[in-house]
């Protein structure tokens, strides 16, 4: 199959979607599969990259770490024309999301979606941040899902949630799978060893994105508290945004910055060596769609305390792979990690391997294929031609009709947020 990747976030953007369409594109690929990935621009980017269309974009977007794509360069559709694909895969339901939707109904291809986000989570990195914007990104996302013939849920709460809002599209469950042998062996107490922290340490560990919607400022607070209890204690963070000063602010005032290790960005066999320096994962994000960090860590052997929410709840079975907790509390999250501290060496292995077994569950081969039989069920008859046929007055009608429901898919995402912001917004 040929298959275009069309998102928002790609290489060197570090984050869940572009881990994601950067796994899957590998995968296909191993199994003889075509894969053309369209994405923004980004400083630092790759020199020489193989089936990758670039577009420009505006970058660092709000003083996010995200990048704004740009229209699109007519040099895509001859791009598009060499390759003849057979499906168009969209990660966002905006920018090169709409972008999918005009290449998938003007080359009369299947549309699939998946949906990573829950945008409403992310609204405050757009200027004007309201309730109202909240539910029109909602309604965006639920009536862009209605225009693509396959929306990719990662998560069962995820699905159910879709359903809920009004998404009609068949809906299959795809996680991102984790690549197994990137996490499976590392030098931890080399990682140790660069980071200062003493070998014979209990250590607490994070990754990810340090962004307010992580929920870290509770997390902090939360792993503070055990450290104060834990005199052999300390707490390593790999990942850097906007929360880290807030974070650092945090372990200073309970006088602890000196087991605080944050190690920034990290990637490949750094990050494996940083996950197997740590002896549990803490993690309290409810913004989250799928437990990809959770996973990650699982392929490390580690246990993971986390606030039980979509995409947590999973992967994490309390008291088998870790703890999953209904309670949002500093006490109960450092309880909970106090249990992992004070398990016995043979309690603590078997907490281990559930979670390997757990990772093994969540693999990216068993992802891969998930996805490519639900493209396989898909997949028109015959594309052979769609490349060469001429461009007649049916594509410019199929043009314009592609348009027509984009608009209207805005438009009315536009109206339905403002019709409930006249009962609601004097609540919020």
């Amino acid at each position: 199959m040929n298959i275009v990747m069309l998102t928002n976030t790609f290489t060197p953007h570090v984050g869940g979607v572009a881990r994601s369409v950067e796994s899957f594109a590998e995968e296909y690929r191993k199994r003889g599969h075509r894969v053309l990935v369209v994405a923004p621009e980004f400083s630092d980017m790759p020199q020489e990259e193989v089936d990758v269309v670039r577009v420009p974009a505006i970058q660092n977007f709000n003083a996010s770490d995200f990048s704004v794509a740009l229209p699109v360069p007519s040099r895509l559709a001859e791009t598009l024309d060499d390759f003849r694909p057979d499906i168009v895969h969209s990660q966002h339901p905006f920018l090169l999301g709409m972008t999918a939707v005009r290449i998938a109904r003007y080359r009369q291809l299947p549309l699939v979606f998946t949906h990573h986000t829950l945008y409403e989570q992310y609204t405050h990195y757009v200027p004007g941040d309201s309730p109202a914007l909240k539910r029109f990104v909602i309604e965006l996302a639920t009536r862009y899902a209605n225009l693509c013939d396959q929306v990719f849920a990662p998560s069962e709460s995820i699905r159910d949630l879709l359903n809920e809002r009004g998404v009609t599209t068949p809906i299959a469950v795809v996680p991102t799978g984790v690549r197994l042998e990137n996490f499976a062996h590392g030098d931890g107490a080399a990682f140790r060893a660069q980071q200062s922290i003493p070998q014979s340490a209990f250590v607490v560990g994070h990754l990810g994105r340090l962004a307010p919607e992580k929920n870290l400022e509770f997390l902090a607070e939360a792993i503070a508290a055990f450290l104060k209890t834990a005199s052999d204690a300390h707490c390593l963070v790999i990942g850097t945004g906007p929360s880290e000063a807030a974070i650092r602010e945090i372990f200073a005032r309970e006088g602890l910055d000196a087991r605080l290790h944050i190690a920034g960005t990290l990637q490949h066999q750094q990050l494996a060596d940083a996950l197997h320096a740590m002896d549990v994962f803490a993690f309290a994000s409810r913004s989250e769609t799928q437990g990809m960090v959770l996973t990650e860590a699982m392929a490390a052997g580690l246990p993971v305390v986390a606030l039980d929410a979509s995409g947590v709840r999973e992967v994490v079975k309390d008291r088998q792979n870790g703890r999953l907790l209904r309670e949002e509390t500093i006490e109960a999250f450092s309880t909970a990690l106090q249990w992992v501290a004070e398990l016995s060496q043979q309690q603590m292995q078997a907490l281990t391997q559930s979670a390997l077994d757990t990772a093994e569950a969540f693999s990216i081969p068993r992802s891969a294929d998930k996805a490519l039989a639900s493209y396989e069920s898909l997949k028109p008859k015959s594309t052979a031609d769609s490349g060469d046929r001429e461009r007649g007055w049916e594509d410019v009608i199929t043009l314009i009709k592609t348009e027509w429901d984009i608009i209207k898919s805005v438009a009315g995402a536009g109206d339905a947020a403002l019709d409930m912001s006249l009962f609601t917004d004097k609540e919020d």
